[in-house]
Parts: C-alpha cells; structure tokens; sequence
C-alpha cells in the first residue's frame, strides 16, 4: 500500500483596525516568505491591502463593521482557523466592539492562538 505523506497547511486569520491596517501591511511584508506557509484569510480591506502589498493569496471576508469579525469567528468555531492575528486598537472606540469582543471570546472558548499585537504575532508564526 501506497500512502502519501500530505501536509495540511494552517490557516492564518488577519485583521486590523483602521489605526492599525499600516503596521498590520508591514508586518505581513516583512513575514511574507513565513506567511506563504498558510493558507491566510482575512476581513475584507485588510485583506485587500496585505495582500496587494505582498502578493499573497489572503481570502478576503467582509469588513468588520459588517460582520466580517462574526464570520471569522464562527470559521474558529468550525475549526477552520488555526490562528488570529488581529492587531487592534485599545484606545479607539469601535461601533462593532461587541463582535470584536465575540471573537476575542470565541478564540479563547476554541483555545486558538489570538495575537493582538506584532510581539505576540511573531511568536505565533515563528
């Protein structure tokens, strides 16, 4: 018998907050070659911009004011998302916290890595 030795690739959920969308696009460049490892996804311009940025292949949800963080988290609760990287913005009021809340929560319930920050986005991918 024949078996063929197939790696499944984990999946990379990135998101980011408007203040956030610059550092979020730059650390994806300077992570790119890591990142072509995994599938990635992402809420809608944030993965628009890192993957023009990178030219990585980032599925694109919706933005996170239209339920863009929801789909991400139910896809965690689906086991579809091996990891979030969502770098966010403490100080600045969102109209959506409760769904950011939702997948901060979902993330925890689902014991997947969340980083909310570059520090703690480097430790996941490396």
């Amino acid at each position: 018998m024949i078996t063929e030795n197939k790696t499944v690739k984990k999946t990379i959920a990135l998101i980011a907050h408007d203040n956030k969308k610059p550092e979020i696009v730059e650390w994806a460049k300077a992570n790119s070659e890591i990142l072509k490892g995994y599938n990635l996804c992402g809420t809608g311009t944030t993965a628009k911009l890192i993957s023009e940025a990178t030219g990585l292949n980032v599925k694109g949800f919706l933005s996170g004011p239209y339920g863009g963080d929801q789909q991400i988290g139910a896809k965690v609760a689906e086991g579809e998302i091996d990891a979030v990287i969502f770098f966010w913005d403490p100080l600045q009021m969102q109209p959506h916290d409760p769904d950011i809340k939702a997948l901060l929560r979902i993330c925890v319930v689902y014991n997947v890595p969340i980083a909310t920050n570059q520090a703690t986005a480097d430790c996941i991918i490396k």
